[in-house]
């Protein structure tokens, strides 16, 4: 299940290839390079909300083992 940072990041860099794609077409060096940042900080938010949900289900798995 996807977090809310994994989600927001997927967004991005769905947005950010679109962007690439159309200032491709129109030969607009702006857009592709806002689509490029755009991409690169979706896959950063979707590393951080992995990380976190990783830490989150160890934290989880901690508590029940001590409660054992």
């Amino acid at each position: 299940m996807w977090n809310k940072n994994e989600r927001k990041g997927n967004v991005d860099q769905a947005k950010g290839k679109i962007k690439q794609a159309v200032g491709t077409l129109t030969s607009n060096d702006e857009l592709k390079a806002e689509g490029l940042v755009d991409e690169t900080v979706g896959k950063v938010e979707v590393a951080v909300g992995r990380t976190r949900r990783k830490a989150g289900d160890t934290m989880t798995r901690v508590g029940k083992a001590v409660k054992r």
